[in-house]
C-alpha cells in the first residue's frame, strides 16, 4: 500500500524539535519559523508538556464522553480565565475544521436558519461545511456546493450590511486574521461594525481563531484588538501544540441540549492533558507578551526590506508579500539558511514560529532574508 499523494512534500524529514528549533535525520538544524503551519505554541518538546502526557498515557490515555473527565473542567476554567471568556461554555473536538463545522451547525440550531456570511478569501477547512465557508473552488467538490454560504468582500461593511439585513443568515463567521489567504487582517472598525449588525440581525458572529488565537497576535485572541465579544470562538492549531485537538468556546445564551453535538476522541484526557500544559507555560512564561514583543521587532527589522511589497500582521503572525524577482525566497531560506517558513500562494512568506522564539533568533532569520535580498 502507498501513501494517497495529495501532499507536495520536501526531501526533508525532521525527527527531533526542542524550542524554536528542528533537525532531520541527516543531524541537521533548522530554525523552525513555521511551527507546523501555526500548531507549535510553546515550542517543541517543551518539557512540561512532554511531562504532562507522558503522566497521563501512564495513567490513562482514553475514555469515552460518556463519563466524568475532571480534565475537560480544568481545561474550561483555565482557558476562560487566560483568554477573558470566564462564563462562556466550551466543546472539545479533534481539529479546526471540525470547531468550525460545528460552530456553524450551533448557530443554524439557534436561529432556525441556514445559510451562512463569510468573508473572501477566507479559509475555514476542507471537510463538508467548512470547505463550503471557504472561499477556494479548487478544494471544493460539487458535493460541497449546496449554496448555503455567500462570500462578501472583506472590510467592505456596506456588503456585509446589505446581506445581514435581509436577516436570512445564521451567522456571519470571519477570522481573526485570514492565515492562509496571506495575513490579512479585519480593520478593527469593520469588525466593531459587524458585531453591531449581526447583534442587530439576530445572526450569530463567529470568530475562527484557530491560527489567529492563542496567544499568537499578541493577544489570545486576533478579535480582542477590536475590543468585541463574539458569540461563539473556534480554536484548534495551538490549543495543544500539535496534539490534535480543536474547541467552540460558546456565549451563555446559547442553550445546550443533549444529542445537539458530539465526538469520539474530542477531549480525551491526553489531548486535555496537552492542553492543560499549554496555557500553564503560556503563562508562566509570558509567552503572549514575547509574541507581542518579537513580533513587533521583526516587523521593525524588516520594515523598508526592498524585496518586500507589503507588510501585514500582529504579533506573530506576520506575512510578507514579495516584490518580483523573490518569489523563490521561501525555498532558499529553507534550502540555504536552513529556515523554514509558511507560504500563501507564490508571493507571501508566513511566519507562525512557536511564541517562545527568542530576539536572537529572530535576528538569524532577519540577517539571512537581509543576505538573500541583496
Amino acid at each position: 500500500m502507498e501513501l494517497f499523494d495529495v501532499y507536495p512534500v520536501w526531501d526533508i524529514e525532521p525527527v527531533k524539535g526542542r524550542g524554536c528549533k528542528i533537525w532531520d535525520k541527516n543531524g541537521i538544524e533548522y530554525l523552525d519559523l513555521y511551527g507546523g503551519h501555526a500548531v507549535i505554541s510553546i515550542g517543541h518538546s517543551h518539557p512540561v508538556y512532554v511531562e504532562a502526557i507522558k503522566k497521563q498515557v501512564e495513567n490513562l490515555g482514553f475514555y469515552s464522553n460518556s463519563v466524568k473527565n475532571s480534565l475537560q473542567k480544568e481545561l474550561a476554567v483555565k482557558l476562560g480565565e487566560i483568554c477573558g471568556y470566564p462564563d462562556y461554555n466550551l466543546f472539545l473536538c479533534n481539529s479546526g475544521a471540525e470547531a468550525n463545522e460545528n460552530a456553524m451547525k450551533l448557530a443554524s440550531f439557534h436561529t432556525g436558519r441556514k445559510k451562512i456570511l463569510a468573508l473572501s478569501k477566507a479559509f475555514h477547512g476542507r471537510t463538508s461545511g467548512a470547505v463550503e465557508a471557504t472561499d477556494n473552488l479548487n478544494i471544493q467538490s460539487e458535493f460541497n456546493r449546496n449554496g448555503n454560504v455567500v462570500f462578501v468582500e472583506i472590510n467592505n461593511i456596506e456588503q456585509a450590511e446589505k446581506e445581514l439585513t435581509t436577516r436570512k443568515y445564521a451567522a456571519m463567521i470571519a477570522e481573526g486574521v485570514q492565515g492562509v489567504a496571506g495575513i490579512y487582517v479585519p480593520e478593527t472598525g469593520y469588525l466593531k461594525k459587524l458585531r453591531e449588525l449581526t447583534t442587530e440581525t439576530g445572526t450569530l458572529l463567529i470568530m475562527d481563531e484557530i491560527q489567529s488565537g492563542y496567544g499568537r497576535t499578541g493577544k489570545f485572541f486576533a478579535h480582542q484588538y477590536a475590543g468585541i465579544s463574539p458569540d461563539i470562538i473556534t480554536v484548534a492549531k495551538g490549543i495543544a501544540n500539535g496534539f490534535p485537538m480543536g474547541g467552540v468556546i460558546i456565549s451563555p445564551k446559547i442553550e445546550a441540549k443533549y444529542g445537539m453535538l458530539g465526538t469520539t476522541f474530542g477531549g480525551n484526557h491526553l489531548a486535555c492533558a496537552a492542553a492543560v500544559a499549554v496555557l500553564d507555560v503560556l503563562k508562566k512564561e509570558n509567552l503572549i507578551e514575547n509574541a507581542a514583543e518579537t513580533g513587533k521587532f521583526l516587523m521593525e527589522e524588516l520594515n523598508g526590506n526592498k524585496a518586500i511589497k507589503e507588510l501585514r500582521g500582529n504579533g506573530l503572525m506576520i506575512g510578507i508579500e514579495l516584490n518580483e524577482g523573490y518569489m523563490d525566497m521561501r525555498n532558499r531560506l529553507l534550502f540555504e539558511k536552513k529556515i523554514f517558513t509558511g507560504a500563501a500562494g507564490k508571493s507571501v512568506i508566513r511566519l507562525l514560529p512557536p511564541l517562545c522564539i527568542t530576539k536572537e533568533e529572530g535576528k538569524r532569520f532577519i540577517e539571512a532574508f537581509n543576505d538573500l535580498s541583496k
